[in-house]
């Protein structure tokens, strides 16, 4: 994709933006690759003027925003285009300005789909409803045998269960209270929550003790080592963590921004210093 204007800026726009990692992963490869933009956080809490964010994006100085909780659905209704996963998950975690629109694309999806679209997963749990669960979802419609959604919002639950039945995934959801008891039948369980941002907080599962083959995929990153990753690497499980979702759904960003192989390269450099320093 190619800027014809003097577009340089990028956002992360979410509840709690200020506090991600992603402009210390994206500003050293901008620079890197001699590049003038700019990534910055935009706090914009749940329940807020929307408009004005929309309006701001289409501001003629903005490349494009990444779009992270509680706001990806907002960003696929808001698009005037849509990728095909955008369309299908109604969540989107990137926007971008070309001739006067926004574009929607789901770099989320791609990274679960290239990490673990390999292989059919016989039980998943789900836990989480929001737009990265969505994605998540979309991502493995094929390599679903049942799942299992829970929630702390069961109407969001049920409403993700009928989207996976109307791709013709069985399953069902079960109360939040559940979650430990469902976790120990799945052969994957998915954390598409904020669980684990917090040192304190323990595997949504709690102590449980999980099936000896259940993969574990944590979209939570951070300067600890997550409860959710403690509770797989403890019980010598397979697991992805959200440092590997982290790369995986930038490297996605890279031909849709139009950056080159040099790109990639270096958002692995900027990745592996970020967690050497935390």
């Amino acid at each position: 994709m190619s800027y014809q204007d003097n577009a340089s800026q990028l956002f992360i726009i979410g509840s709690h933006a200020s506090g991600t990692m992603s402009p210390s992963l994206w500003n050293p490869v901008f620079e890197a690759v001699g590049s003038h933009w700019n990534y910055v956080p935009w706090d914009v809490p749940a329940h807020s003027d929307m408009q004005n964010v929309h309006d701001g994006l289409l501001s003629s100085e903005v490349i494009g925003a990444n779009v992270t909780m509680p706001h990806k659905q907002w960003a696929a209704a808001i698009a005037d285009e849509r990728s095909e996963q955008v369309s299908l998950s109604g969540a989107a975690n990137l926007l971008i300005r070309q001739d006067g629109k926004l574009n929607a694309y789901n770099t989320d999806l791609i990274a679960v789909e290239a990490r673990l679209a390999t292989k059919i997963h016989e039980r998943v749990l789900l836990i989480g409803a929001g737009g990265a669960a969505r994605a998540a979802l979309v991502a493995l419609k094929g390599n679903i045998g049942t799942i299992t959604i829970t929630d702390r919002n069961h109407k969001a639950s049920e409403e993700l269960l009928s989207l996976a039945r109307s791709m013709g995934i069985s399953g069902k959801t079960v109360d939040f209270s559940y979650v430990a008891e469902a976790a120990t039948q799945a052969t994957l369980i998915i954390n598409a929550t904020p669980i684990g941002k917090y040192r304190e907080d323990l595997a949504p599962w709690g102590t449980q003790e999980l099936s000896s083959g259940t993969f574990v995929y944590d979209f939570v990153y951070s300067e600890h080592t997550t409860g959710t990753i403690t509770s797989a690497m403890e019980q010598g499980l397979e697991y992805s963590d959200g440092w590997e979702h982290l790369l995986l759904q930038a490297e996605a960003m890279i031909p849709i921004l139009g950056l080159g192989e040099q790109a990639k390269e270096q958002l692995e450099l900027s990745l592996m210093r970020i967690r050497e320093n935390n």
